[in-house]
């Protein structure tokens, strides 16, 4: 027998919203990359630095320290063909693998879960090795989001639950109860 806290009750709703919000963020973030890694394959490093002076040239007007606009300009400075090459392929790997692994799920597949988790834990791994031999807050960012995501699933897949009865368990748990909704708060409830 399982025992729970009343406080794993209240929770649930609020991770399994988590967890669906975080489905449709990785298939959009997908999509991106999707789009991201074709535009990568066909440009040349000479037309991204170009294309980041023109996107940047504003914001070091105004603010010749920006932080971003000159890590922008620094990173793409030293981007050469194979680099381009590698990032490309990473990003459309990346992407092709989040819309697959979203477009399981909202199939109603179960067996996608231990895949999911994988793939991302794979992804996860590159993500720390690049923190530690270069760090930044996007990456960082990436990397926690990643493993919540991970965690979710992990949890998702442990309950037994398809997207669609996550979803609708969702919304049965955020839809307000008959005899308790806002209107009868409002008259003074029971004791008027």
């Amino acid at each position: 027998m399982v025992v729970t806290s009343p406080h794993a009750h209240r929770s649930r709703p609020v991770l399994d919203l988590v967890f669906l919000v975080g489905v449709v963020g990785k298939g959009i973030d997908g999509l991106l990359e999707l789009i991201g890694g074709v535009l990568l394959l066909v440009t040349t490093p000479a037309q991204l630095q170009h294309l980041a002076r023109l996107l940047t040239a504003g914001e070091l007007r105004e603010d010749p320290d920006d932080a971003i606009a000159r890590a922008l300009l620094h990173s793409l400075a030293h981007l050469d063909t194979g680099t381009t090459t590698f990032l490309a392929a990473y990003v459309l790997l990346h992407g092709v693998v989040k819309v697959a692994i979203v477009a399981a799920l909202l199939l109603g597949s179960r067996r996608v879960y231990p895949w999911a988790i994988g793939a991302l834990g794979l992804f996860l791994a590159y993500q720390v090795y690049a923190l530690v031999v270069g760090p930044t807050w996007g990456m960082a960012l990436l990397t926690v989001l990643d493993l919540a995501i991970i965690l979710l699933t992990w949890r998702e897949w442990r309950h037994g639950r398809t997207l669609h009865e996550t979803w609708r368990s969702t919304l049965a748990a955020f839809r307000p109860r008959r005899g308790t909704d806002a209107t009868s708060s409002l008259r003074g409830g029971s004791g008027s």
